[in-house]
């Protein structure tokens, strides 16, 4: 697991839709502008570059972090880095935009488990399984993973991030570095948090999961089971191995 801050605080304190990164992240939506502020396709080729620019940064983060440099993307991409510039003008925007859409589809595949898993163990043990397959652990956001009330005293480096130990255990908040952000700065994570939490909820009310596993566990389990091996087979192995023994870990066991 390669998650990091690095290129990302910066991007996290302005709401998309506003101000410079909301500008940028039109440019980076696949639609330009033509006269009379109306969006305008990509031309065939500009979208052909922006898909590879995207699935080239979410391997490159993915191996990487959110530390690699934008050239590695480029060259992965086998495009210029001005092609990616052009794009997306700063690495906060694709930083962004990468880490937005693994959140989505986390959330879509929380969602799933829970429609369709009518016992709760079930369906907390097949969201894992599925974010684990589909590796999206290593993308996601920084702030994600930082979530809740630090224990007080310990050191820094110590701390192990906490949210909704007990069912209404209080407002759904994230943390990011210093700055607490609610639903309305970063809707996309608050919308995973809270669905999430209802696996949890419901796993644990059912006495099926341990009473001190919290949300933010869960998400550690994903990005820890997601491994970046060379072999895809060892890969996928290594991931459902690892994945197996972090699911007995957080079962609840009879006195």
């Amino acid at each position: 697991m390669h998650v990091q801050d690095s290129h990302w605080s910066s991007a996290s304190t302005i709401a998309p839709g506003g101000g410079p990164l909301g500008s940028a992240m039109s440019a980076a939506t696949g639609n330009g502008r033509a006269d009379g502020g109306r969006t305008t396709p990509l031309r065939v080729d500009a979208q052909r570059n922006l898909e590879h620019v995207l699935r080239a940064a979410r391997e490159v983060f993915g191996e990487l972090g959110y530390g690699a440099p934008m050239e590695d993307v480029a060259r992965r991409a086998r495009v210029g880095v001005g092609t990616v510039y052009r794009r997306f003008p700063s690495k906060d925007v694709l930083v962004r935009r990468i880490a937005e859409e693994e959140t989505s589809r986390l959330t879509d595949q929380a969602r799933a488990a829970l429609g369709q898993e009518d016992e709760p163990w079930s369906a907390l043990s097949r969201f894992l399984r599925t974010s684990v397959a589909s590796g999206a652990g290593r993308l996601l956001p920084p702030q994600v993973l930082r979530v809740g009330v630090a224990d007080e005293g310990a050191p820094e480096g110590a701390r192990v991030p906490q949210q909704r130990t007990q069912p209404g255990a209080g407002e759904l908040r994230l943390v990011a570095g210093d700055t607490v952000l609610s639903a309305d700065d970063d809707p996309g994570a608050a919308a995973l948090l809270e669905v999430v939490g209802q696996l949890v909820d419901r796993a644990r009310a059912a006495g099926e999961l341990r009473a001190d596993v919290s949300v933010s566990d869960v998400l550690l389990v994903i990005a820890t089971a997601a491994p970046s091996l060379p072999d895809a087979a060892q890969q996928a192995a290594a991931s459902a191995r690892l994945l197996d023994i972090l699911l007995e870990g957080l079962r609840s066991r009879p006195m």
